[in-house]
């Protein structure tokens, strides 16, 4: 929580299966324009927050799998858990919050008298969740005889379902829109609400999110049932709240345009990206640009020119390989251009995670990130700092490399080390 200094620009709260993450979208488009756009544009002053029904076990798988970018909040579990920052530091104070009059082992005696109810697997059994399946056609019925039962037995408790065969029990004070309330309580607490927050979901787990005061909103077009109708019930003639005619990604970025909280077109979908400039000079967006650039040279989706390689790189600068060798900026330009179009008609994808800059001197800036390859299930990743100087004579009116060194991310390097370039 502490990453800004001030409070959030924008703060974005997004569910992640089907809402961050389109499952029906083989190749991430939208997902890695929202990327794409985040990076450029809003990393430096905003944060991210996935909210998620997962737990951390498959939270992680699914990172491993999809092109996500790092969050700075991570809520889990239906809302039960809740990390910070990149090490996923829990937070202790709301966990002992949820076990006012929380009993686990009365909740396992009381549903196990329910056949209709299948647990879900181990990984999803937590310590404030409690997590099954069952038959939509079933599930109203044994969701009001569940209540009965457990209040019976003097315990505060909620009942979510969720996509049509989810349904977790928790405790009373817990889920998403409560985990929001508590985050957006303890920035207050250190002056430093966001200026604007900005809710996504696509299923009844996510509908307490929209409920939660002073917020926008964003039905993505691909939602379940359950919220479409909680939508019609409770925030259809609520202007803060949309349903957006994009689905998953591609409907956050559409709410962020509609309601006005900043820049909206990602690179990913400029066709002349190479002569977008930023309003004023952002590592960010440079660096995001480029490696766009480098993805679509080597899918031979630019046109082959000189011209686009000409100024990007100081002619005296280096580059270190993260196998440790070094070797002068100008060579690799010529290895890149012998790259062209060597992964045309592939999978062949490029994003950056985790953009932070700091400017070293007059138009001088360095500028860390993590640079991610895939291919297909293939996937390889570098931790990368690059030395960005605006004052160059390479580029008097643009910005050049002037030094770049990679080191490969713990578990992420290729077998192929020769192959690896930028």
């Amino acid at each position: 929580m502490d990453r800004l200094d001030g409070p959030a620009r924008l703060m974005i709260v997004s569910d992640l299966d089907y809402t961050m993450v389109d499952h029906d979208e083989a190749e991430n488009r939208s997902l890695l324009m929202f990327n794409a756009l985040w990076e450029a544009c809003y990393r430096h002053d905003s944060l991210l927050v996935f909210s998620t029904g997962r737990s951390p076990t498959m939270y992680k798988q699914l990172r491993n799998e999809k092109p996500l970018l790092t969050p700075d909040i991570t809520i889990m579990s239906v809302g039960t858990e809740i990390a910070y920052g990149d090490s996923m530091v829990r937070d202790d104070a709301w966990e002992q919050y949820l076990n006012q009059n929380w009993d686990r082992d009365i909740v396992l005696e009381e549903t196990a008298k329910f056949p209709e109810l299948i647990p879900q697997s181990d990984t999803e059994q937590r310590p404030h969740k409690v997590s099954f399946f069952i038959e939509k056609a079933k599930s109203s019925e044994v969701i009001k005889l569940l209540s009965e039962h457990l209040e019976k037995r003097w315990l505060d408790i909620k009942i979510i379902y969720s996509s049509g065969t989810a349904l977790d029990v928790l405790p009373k004070g817990a889920g998403k829109g409560q985990a929001l309330a508590y985050l957006l309580k303890k920035f207050k607490d250190n002056g430093k609400l966001p200026l604007n927050t900005l809710v996504c979901g696509d299923s009844g787990n996510d509908a307490e999110l929209f409920s939660v005061p002073g917020v926008y909103g964003v039905v993505v077009s691909n939602a379940q049932e359950e919220l479409l109708q909680w939508h019609a019930e409770n925030a259809k003639n609520n202007s803060n709240i949309i349903h957006s005619t994009e689905r998953c990604a591609a409907g956050i970025i559409q709410a962020i345009a509609n309601f006005n909280l900043g820049p909206f077109l990602s690179l990913r979908d400029t066709k002349d990206f190479i002569n977008c400039r930023a309003e004023s000079f952002s590592p960010g967006h440079e660096v995001v640009k480029f490696y766009l650039f480098y993805e679509r040279w080597r899918r031979a989706e630019v046109e082959k020119s000189d011209h686009h390689m000409q100024s990007i790189f100081y002619s005296l600068g280096i580059f270190v390989h993260p196998s440790g060798s070094e070797q002068q900026l100008h060579k690799c330009k010529d290895m890149m251009a012998r790259l062209y179009g060597d992964k045309e008609g592939t999978q062949y994808r490029v994003w950056v995670d985790r953009v932070s800059s700091a400017q070293i001197g007059s138009g001088a800036w360095l500028v860390k990130f993590d640079k991610w390859e895939s291919n297909g299930e293939e996937r390889h990743c570098c931790i990368t700092t690059v030395l960005l100087n605006t004052k160059q004579a390479e580029a008097p009116d643009g910005f050049v490399w002037v030094h770049v060194h990679q080191t490969w991310l713990d578990g992420w390097q290729a077998k192929d080390q020769a192959a690896w370039l930028f």
